[in-house]
């Protein structure tokens, strides 16, 4: 039995945590529906269901420097060259720039069509903006701390250490375990043979761990959905119906229409099948809103469901965590073109293409943490000289938008995955004819 199944005839866990995300849910609106803001009510959320989700999520990425670190570092070493770590890294580099232009792409069309700026009444921005105000100057503080140089010098860490305390230094990580990985490739001998193995354990652990702490994932879903229903009901997504649905529209169109077919024609396996591989990651990634926290996950589900070779996938989706935000990217294009909207300005083609631009270095730049977005759109909305206080507009729907777009986030890892390790020639994946025994492998 593997970590994230269940024995005998029991419900496989993507099965428990979908009953859970159900389950939270409709309790959440129950409560909302009919007892509201009861003392009882913030107490249940205080002292239970949200220290239980936060501690969750630690237990996740505590394990998350360990396992990032040994799984990129085999993966590299596996590969056996530097040649051959060149080219897996510039087709990776390559497809995930392509379709993550494909994604703000499509998500620049839909603002440009729905127009959900338009929508709302001056009014409502004032009162909305001003009751979030305190939290618009915390995001701007960190936005002003943002800059691309940095970002790129920043990928090379000066503190190992300190990079692996900092979610925002993750690419700091990646770039030190490519580092090692070379190392070990250049220098073959008995010692560095040691290491590797020891590397091995280390990722043999924290996997084994994993799959111990991925059983309160249902727990952990139901508690993530309880307080946010619970706090907010419809409430706030009926003021911002049409952000919401244009966001969501856009997602949709791009993990059900651009990767399916991306997936198909580029990496030669049946969208059915990748989907009844990964619905256990893409469950877990809308439940934790964090694609950092789903990296044990992705990488299981890519190796066990969808036969990928690790010496690919580990590289692949390692990086993709850290810097490959097709979701993120998406929804930074339309939420910077909506507060243009909403603020009544009229940005050109000219200024929507650099919107682009920014937005494709910033899915790259973002941390792959709930919320991490924030700061990067408000960047984006002093570059182009907006005011980026007006994100305060959007932030009762962003917990319910974060999760969607991280589950895009991880879809995009792992249809990454799958056209670089069939282009790379690395692997024969499963197809129509093998469907059925794909599908037994994820239900038992």
């Amino acid at each position: 039995m593997t970590p994230g199944q269940t024995g005998g005839k029991g419900l496989a866990l993507h099965y428990k945590v979908l009953i859970g995300f159900v389950l939270g849910t409709l309790a959440g609106l129950a409560i909302h529906s009919f007892i509201g803001d009861a003392p009882w009510v913030h107490t249940l959320i205080t002292y239970g269901t949200q220290p239980f989700g936060k501690i969750f999520l630690n237990l996740l990425f505590m394990l998350v420097v360990p396992l990032m670190f040994s799984a990129l570092v085999l993966g590299v070493a596996e590969l056996g060259d530097i040649a051959s770590l060149g080219r897996l890294g510039w087709r990776t580099l390559m497809y995930t720039a392509v379709v993550t232009c494909a994604a703000v792409g499509i998500g620049l069309l839909c603002a440009n069509v729905f127009q959900p700026g338009t929508h709302l009444d001056p009014a409502l921005i004032d009162k909305v903006v001003g009751s979030n105000l305190g939290k618009a100057d915390q995001i701007i503080e960190q936005g002003k701390g943002l800059n691309f140089m940095d970002l790129i010098i920043n990928i090379v860490p000066h503190n190992i250490v300190g990079a692996m305390g900092d979610d925002k230094q993750k690419l700091g990580i990646v770039f030190f375990a490519l580092m090692f990985g070379v190392g070990l490739v250049m220098h073959p001998s008995a010692g560095t043979q040691a290491f590797k193995n020891t590397l091995q354990g280390v990722f043999d652990i924290s996997m084994t761990l994993i799959g111990l702490f991925i059983r309160l994932a249902p727990y952990a879903v139901a508690a993530f959905m309880f307080n946010l229903t619970a706090q907010l009901g419809f409430d706030a997504i009926r003021a911002l119906i049409w952000f919401v649905v244009t966001v969501v529209v856009a997602l949709a169109i791009h993990g059900f229409v651009v990767l399916p077919l991306w997936v198909r024609f580029m990496g030669g396996m049946s969208p059915r099948v990748f989907f009844r591989g990964t619905q256990e990651a893409i469950l877990t990634a809308f439940a934790t809103a964090s694609s950092t926290a789903t990296l044990p996950v992705t990488l299981r589900v890519a190796e066990e469901n969808l036969k990928l070779p690790r010496k690919v996938s580990r590289f692949v989706l390692t990086v993709g965590a850290s810097a490959n935000h097709h979701g993120t990217a998406l929804f930074e294009g339309i939420t910077v073109l909506f507060l243009a909207q909403a603020s009544g300005m009229h940005l050109p083609i000219t200024q929507q293409l650099l919107v682009l631009i920014l937005c494709i270095l910033g899915g790259i730049g973002t941390a792959g943490i709930p919320s991490g977005s924030l700061p990067v759109i408000a960047m984006i909305c002093a570059i182009i000289g907006m005011d980026a206080q007006k994100i305060g507009i959007i932030l009762g729907v962003n917990t319910f938008l974060d999760m969607c777009r991280t589950a895009l986030n991880v879809t995009g890892d792992l249809a990454t995955a799958v056209v670089v390790s069939k282009r790379s020639g690395e692997a024969d994946l499963p197809d129509d004819a093998a469907l059925e025994k794909v599908e037994e492998s994820v239900a038992h």
